[in-house]
């Protein structure tokens, strides 16, 4: 709902700043005083383009700005949420500039947005009558939400959307799926050869080093046996060995202690490291002893050495990451074994998925087509009602198809829904958008309206020239019927009749007049006397005739009771 509208330096206006109530919002005024500039200024907060011709003569810029309350719209809000945008206590402010360079800006929430995110915002929020501008009416994709909140079938619509939506992601998972095969079955036979011949390598962990360590004793085999034979000779009890020399050393010792006692404890030690050391040549005399040169053994050490490092450089860069790979390889080869079975079961899915909504789809279209009936004849009723005797209104349902004429299921089901009309007597029915008349147009949309106001979410309707043409009796019955949409809706309806200009909960006059050398419109809400004044000047002309004020109080009266 539009609660307040700030209008700077826009056409004619300096500055205004209006408020706007819930029921029934009338804008009057004299022809050319400037009403037309307000819905101009309310365009751009819809997000119409913006014209450097518009901004007031002598200035740079233009600003409009609307508070606008959206709590109860559930499609602004989650629109809002989806931006992480924050409404302020139920309330939104849009701001908008305009320039004289031809840029501008648009601030919501001080958000920076786009003028397209402006406009899907707005559509939300407001229907405009009258322009062929904001108008959720004349899109075809809002027939078929109105026909189904009408019949309450807001429910099986969003299920059907959420299967069809399942579907649609199943399929192409499976076309994802298929589209690999060729793929996938070379992915197999690389990973089966992968696991092959490291299983058939048979490695072990720590191999490597083994092996690496075996190789550098085989290929200096003569150095290392010349070494263990110098080390056994130089450390043997042979003459001028060390053991040998060593046991003199001791018998020394021997000698050193029976003369001088508190040296024992160094005996002891001596003992100690000769033992160690003639345990050590011993060890080594062994090892010498068992140490064998195999040309054979290299060549095979040399072999298996080559083969770890043909698969650690295809496959990882130690035994540890071929094993791992060998192991992840064998489990993909596994889930890849089970492709054909996972096929199986996404075409049993895609199926069963088909079926729920091809059933949803036909008892979608079922209901459809029974409540636009009497959605079409309660709108036709209204019509009559408004002055529009041999207008016909039609609700066409037709089976969307594809090339080859077969019926196709869309997200929202089976059906093309379109509202069209036939205005005159022997005329054939007419898409809404096709309509010329802004008179004609805004009395269609408020007839709709007016059937459809419980389960509309728009909350605010905009009417202009919706008096073009009527009079008397007519625009009795167009000013009822706004009333009883304004119990419902935010209605803000500029007219020229003080038939309906007398139902206002808020009435709003638009003057013009001249100020120094400049030309000023400006806007501001009125009531009690300058109220009567105003409604005895749009029935005769005359604000101050006695007559006029007298019908201009009875009218208030009888209506604003």
């Amino acid at each position: 709902m539009l609660e307040e509208l700030h209008v700077r330096n826009f056409a004619l206006i300096d500055q205004v700043h209006v408020r706007f109530g819930r029921g029934m919002n009338i804008l009057s005024g004299e022809t050319g005083a400037g009403k037309s500039i307000l819905i101009g200024a309310l365009g751009l907060i819809f997000g119409a383009k913006g014209e450097a011709s518009s901004i007031r003569t002598g200035c740079d810029e233009t600003t409009v700005s609307a508070l606008i309350r959206v709590d109860g719209n559930k499609e602004a809000l989650d629109w809002l949420k989806e931006r992480d945008i924050e409404p302020e206590e139920g309330t939104i402010l849009i701001r908008r500039t305009v320039k004289k360079s031809g840029r501008g800006s648009v601030f919501l929430q001080n958000f920076p947005v786009t003028r397209g995110d402006l406009e899907e915002i707005t559509t939300c929020l407001f229907d405009l009558h009258g322009q062929h501008q904001h108008q959720s009416l004349l899109s075809i994709d809002n027939h078929r939400k109105l026909l189904d909140r009408f019949g309450g079938h807001e429910e099986l619509t969003g299920l059907l959307h959420e299967s069809f939506t399942d579907l649609t992601q199943k399929k192409r998972e499976f076309d994802a799926l298929v589209a690999t095969e060729r793929d996938q079955l070379r992915e197999m036979d690389l990973l089966s050869f992968a696991v092959r011949e490291i299983e058939e390598a048979n490695l072990q962990k720590g191999e490597e080093e083994e092996l690496l360590a075996e190789s550098r004793r085989l290929s200096q085999h003569e150095k290392l046996f010349a070494l263990l034979d110098d080390f056994r000779r130089e450390g043997s009890e042979n003459t001028g060995g060390a053991l040998k020399s060593l046991r003199l050393a001791r018998s020394s010792l021997e000698g050193i202690i029976a003369i001088v006692p508190e040296l024992a404890p160094q005996s002891n030690r001596f003992e100690e490291a000769f033992f160690e050391i003639e345990d050590i040549v011993e060890t080594i005399r062994d090892f010498q002893q068992q140490v064998q040169f195999s040309p054979e053994r290299l060549e095979e050490v040399e072999q298996r050495l080559s083969l770890i490092r043909r698969l650690t450089k295809k496959y990882g860069n130690s035994i540890s990451e071929v094993l791992a790979y060998a192991e992840e390889s064998r489990s993909k080869l596994e889930r890849m074994e089970n492709w054909e079975e996972e096929k199986e079961n996404y075409r049993k899915e895609i199926s069963d998925l088909e079926k729920r909504v091809l059933k949803m789809a036909r008892e979608l279209s079922e209901k459809r087509a029974v409540v636009a009936k009497t959605l079409q004849r309660e709108i036709q009723g209204r019509l009559e009602g408004l002055g529009m005797p041999k207008a016909q209104f039609f609700i066409d349902i037709s089976r969307k198809t594809s090339e080859n004429g077969r019926p196709v299921v869309g997200p929202y089901g089976l059906d093309r829904i379109e509202f069209r009309i036939s205005p005159n007597l022997g005329e054939p029915p007419k898409p809404l958008r096709s309509i010329a008349s802004g008179g004609e147009i805004s009395r269609i949309m408020l007839a709709i309206k007016s059937v459809l106001a419980e389960t509309d979410h728009i909350q605010s309707l905009i009417f202009d020239e919706i008096d073009a043409g009527i009079g008397g009796e007519i625009a009795l019955a167009v000013g009822e019927h706004l009333f009883q949409v304004s119990l419902q809706k935010q209605v803000l309806c500029i007219t020229h009749l003080a038939s309906i200009a007398v139902r206002a909960d808020t009435h709003i006059k638009v003057e013009k007049f001249v100020e120094g050398e400049r030309t000023i419109t400006t806007i501001r809400q009125i009531d009690g006397e300058e109220k009567i004044h105003e409604i005895a000047r749009m029935l005769s002309g005359d604000s101050e005739g006695k007559v006029s004020l007298q019908h201009a109080e009875e009218l208030l009266g009888r209506y604003r009771v």
